[in-house]
Formats: structure tokens, sequence, C-alpha cells
């Protein structure tokens, strides 16, 4: 159970405006992924961390976060990239802080409480999120629908986890994504233009 309160984190009033006052300040908030002093902390369990286990995913890969946004003018719905986070450890949450390089959160992290799967795992690394709303972050094609995402023209031909269906691939450079959908893979190796495109996304973030 969250121990973190929105009004806590000083969200009370954006909380409130996003939910229409079905959330409030006094309300727990599931501060996950968690981000200070250059790093972040990822708690995972149950499928979705069986997946990034499935796909591979470890040490020095990189996590992009996206998330559902509104227009404050229009109130378009969107999703955009938040933040990025390079693993340097994984692991269950006693057995993550004698990894190199660990950092405490902080805050209490919701995966460090309660009772979760045998699963639950922690995922860490240097991380930061966007000060800025920058078009190069959009995902949603502008002017919708909210699941059409305008991505690099490489990333059909690497592949992405979740979106093997070709009719999800509506154009070179528009997907069809996943509803509700987290933790997409995709393995780009050391392949040239999808580092240098990732680089970009990362600088775009750090401002």
């Amino acid at each position: 159970m969250a121990s973190t309160s929105f009004a806590s984190l000083g969200l009370s009033r954006h909380v409130r405006d996003a939910t229409r006052g079905k959330l409030t300040g006094r309300s727990k908030c599931h501060d996950d992924p968690m981000f200070g002093d250059g790093h972040c902390w990822l708690g995972q369990v149950g499928a979705a961390q069986g997946h990034l286990l499935k796909q591979g995913v470890g040490a020095r890969d990189v996590f992009l976060f996206f998330g559902l946004y509104a227009e404050p003018e229009m109130g378009e719905r969107h999703h955009r990239i938040f933040g990025h986070m390079q693993v340097i450890a994984h692991g269950e949450p006693d057995a993550i802080r004698q990894a190199a390089g660990w950092r405490e959160p902080p805050r209490a992290h919701p995966h460090f409480e309660g009772d979760w799967a045998a699963n639950n795992c922690i995922w860490f690394g240097p991380g930061a999120t966007a000060r800025l709303a920058s078009p190069k972050l959009r995902l949603t094609v502008e002017g919708g629908p909210l699941n059409t995402w305008r991505v690099p023209e490489w990333l059909g031909e690497f592949g992405l986890s979740y979106h093997a269906n070709p009719q999800r691939w509506l154009a070179r450079d528009l997907l069809d994504s996943a509803k509700r959908g987290q933790e997409f893979v995709c393995d780009i190796g050391d392949a040239a233009e999808p580092r240098r495109w990732l680089e970009g996304i990362m600088a775009e973030i750090e401002g």
C-alpha cells in the first residue's frame, strides 16, 4: 500500500483538476517511476515484470517512459514521452540494495512496501524527466486518434513487442499502439540510426 499522498508531492491541485475531483491531495499516490537527484527507481511485478525478463531487458538498457496528457487550453488528450532511465541494476527489493552504485530513493517507494507477488522487482539507474512539453516527445499524431503514434521509420523494421500484427503499422512512421499498453520493448542493439534517435530523445528530455 502506497504511503505517499499527492499533497506531499505538491500535486493536490493537479490531481484534483485532472480527475475532476475524484482524487484529492489526501489520496494516496503510486509514486512510480520515482525520480530524484539524477536517478530513477522503477517497480515492476507480475506479467509486466515477466515480459521484461522474457524480452531480455537488463543492465545498460534504456527505459523511455510515456504517459497520457491533456492540452491545458483545448483539453486534447495525447501520449508523450516524459522521462528516461538507463538500467544499472535490477532485482528484488532487499537484494538490489547490495548492487554497485545503488542509492536509496528520496521517498518511500511503493514497491518496497506492502505485499507483492514473488517477482516484485526494482529497476534502478540514472534518469531524468522532461521540464518542457517538447513537440519531439509527443507520440500521438496531431488531432488524434489517441493511439495513433508517429514513430521513427526504423521502428517497424526492428520490431516492437505487442505489435507483431502488420495491421498495426499504418505507415512507415505511423503505429496503432496497443491499448493501455506498457513495457513495449525494441531491441536496437548497436544499430547507428536507432542509437542516434535514442540519444536525441534523451537529450530532449534533459533539455
